[in-house]
């Protein structure tokens, strides 16, 4: 069962596909938004469809505490026009630290600032879905 993880930010979206058999993730891209959401939800949902994914994992930032804000509200409006577009199940994943363990594992792999930033939302779409399947499977 194929999944597909996304990063939902302000300026750019990161995706990430899980193998078929839904035990690996891995990142496939990210594109900048532009300011026209409909045409954004097209692409988006485009690339989507080509995995035909059984769902669809977003990252849900919360904060450590646990407290649920603004970025979160613009989380659940995306998935909110992405169900319009998509059909698979979506659902959240905590993302808290997703992003810092990309950048970790880039480091780690000697790649530079520059080249990190053209990758970043991608891998820490990656690391969502991967924790969304190592939970799962626990």
């Amino acid at each position: 069962m194929r999944l597909v993880g996304l990063d939902y930010g302000q300026k750019r979206i990161g995706i990430a596909v899980s193998d078929s058999e839904g035990r690996m993730a891995l990142p496939v891209e990210s594109f900048k938004r532009t300011k026209d959401l409909k045409r954004d939800m097209r692409r988006l949902a485009k690339l989507i469809e080509e995995y035909e994914p059984a769902k669809v994992v977003v990252g849900n930032p919360v904060a450590l505490s646990g407290w649920s804000g603004p970025s979160a509200d613009a989380v659940r409006r995306f998935i909110s026009d992405l169900s319009l577009e998509v059909d698979a199940e979506i659902v959240l994943q905590d993302e808290r630290f997703s992003t810092m363990e990309a950048s970790r594992r880039l480091r780690e792999a000697n790649m530079s600032a520059k080249a990190q930033r053209q990758v970043i939302d991608a891998t820490a779409a990656a690391v969502i879905l991967q924790q969304y399947l190592d939970g799962r499977q626990a």
